[in-house]
């Protein structure tokens, strides 16, 4: 699997519809794609998958991650919980592509109870298709990364 091309994918039982979807989309992109699950609608604890999916990215498995749950909230908290992921939730595409574009997030997660299916590929679309712009934006993401380094425990 060629990570620069390689999209990790995961999901609680509440987004798993909605991941199955996205993944086709993704593929449909020529881009790669990891399942890191859930693989049915049984329920699951999500902070597991979220972990799976941000250390796979941290350690250069994958390029860019998405995360469905719900609302894509306890998604987001979970994967930013390993040292140098941001993970950014979005339900709008200007957030999503802002994600990457200002904020240089490796992972977007989307809310399958919030958003529909063509709405999240929109999502999905504008988040892999922005690069990190630095810019004006650069000192503000190094910033983060000190705040992370400043973490006790």
């Amino acid at each position: 699997m060629n990570a620069t091309q390689s999209i990790a994918i995961g999901c609680d039982e509440a987004g798993y519809e909605l991941k199955e979807q996205l993944k086709a989309f993704i593929l449909s992109l020529g881009l790669e794609v990891e399942d890191f699950g859930s693989h049915s609608t049984e329920p699951v604890l999500y902070p597991d998958i979220a972990y799976a999916v941000a250390s796979a990215i941290r350690e250069g498995r994958n390029r860019l991650g998405v995360l469905v749950c719900g609302t894509g909230i306890g998604m987001a908290i979970s994967a930013n919980k390993v040292q140098g992921i941001r993970a950014a939730q979005a339900h709008d595409t200007y957030s999503a592509e802002r994600a990457r574009k200002s904020n240089d997030a490796q992972i977007l997660s989307i809310g399958a109870r919030v958003v529909g299916p063509e709405l999240a590929k929109s999502l999905v679309k504008a988040f892999l298709s922005s690069d990190f712009e630095a810019g004006r934006s650069g000192p503000k993401v190094e910033r983060i990364n000190a705040l992370e380094q400043r973490r006790d425990g």
